[in-house]
């Protein structure tokens, strides 16, 4: 029987690189219905931390557009210690993509283990919330 199921890519990544943009603690109170910490609540933690990290690049407030390429390689148990790291991949004009890693610390554990990771894509806005130029080094970026 052939296995027809869709896996991640294998990850040979022993540690967290990147930012640290937040930590936090799996609770009870963010599991699914089996008792597992439930992937909504670990992709909004990584949009906090990714927003936290483009809003720093882009000296701006900054919205989520879009979320691409998510792999959820292991689950997330409560007592889990999660924290978030950011790499940056690519800055736009008005656009900033993250390379966004969740990574665990479990309780009776002594080396972190990589669960969930995605690019995320941010958009500076105004006062408004129109999108506008990225600034760098007091210009804004034309390309």
């Amino acid at each position: 029987m052939t296995d027809t199921h869709v896996h991640a890519p294998e990850c040979l990544e022993t540690e967290p690189l990147g930012d640290l943009c937040i930590r936090t603690l799996a609770m009870p109170a963010d599991t699914n219905a089996n008792g597992d910490i439930f992937g909504g609540w670990l992709l909004s933690q990584m949009d906090l931390g990714g927003g936290v990290f483009a809003s720093k690049i882009a000296k701006s407030r900054t919205v989520t557009v879009a979320i691409e390429a998510m792999n959820f390689r292991k689950a997330v148990y409560v007592g889990d210690l999660v924290s978030v790291h950011a790499n940056l991949v690519r800055v736009g004009r008005t656009s900033i993509t993250v390379h966004l890693e969740a990574w665990v610390l479990r309780r009776k554990e002594m080396l972190s283990i990589l669960v969930t990771d995605g690019n995320f894509t941010y958009v500076s806005i105004d006062e408004q919330g129109r999108p506008q130029a990225i600034q760098r080094e007091g210009t804004p970026i034309s390309a």
